[in-house]
């Protein structure tokens, strides 16, 4: 099975100069995770998670109305192809200790895998798991 047959297709993006507090509240009212960070032409920039605007916003004593999300934001970003196998999408998460990874097809988001998307197919449900067990036990040794 490919990626894009279990993605999220409805993805929903914020811009690097946005305010830290405008994707705050965006994560609330989509009850996501994490938003793609991109540019005015689509282009993924980076991706920023509740657990960054925590640490790096909130934590750090900024103010997250006037914080870009460029500052705060993760860079580093990993993400798959709509064409690519799930099952290596999962150990690619579990590896890289993420939750969910953006889909990008020529540099461009056309969709979310969440560890979610991967656990409600049966053929998943096993490397969910082992996901999900991997991470939590990275996170819990630091």
């Amino acid at each position: 099975m490919q990626v894009k047959d279990i993605m999220s297709r409805d993805v929903v993006s914020v811009s690097p100069d946005e305010s830290t507090a405008v994707a705050a509240r965006m994560l609330g009212n989509h009850n996501i995770g994490s938003l793609p960070v991109c540019s005015a032409d689509g282009t993924l920039r980076g991706v920023v998670t509740d657990r960054d605007i925590a640490l790096r916003c909130v934590a750090a004593a900024k103010n997250p109305d006037k914080t870009p999300v460029r500052e705060i934001m993760t860079s580093r970003v990993i993400s798959v192809a709509p064409g690519d196998d799930a099952d290596q999408a999962a150990r690619l998460m579990a590896e890289e200790q993420v939750r969910r990874l953006p889909v990008a097809e020529g540099g461009h988001v056309v969709g979310m895998l969440a560890l979610g998307d991967l656990s409600v197919r049966r053929s998943f449900q096993m490397e969910a798991s082992e996901c999900l067990s991997e991470i939590s036990k990275n996170i819990s040794h630091r």
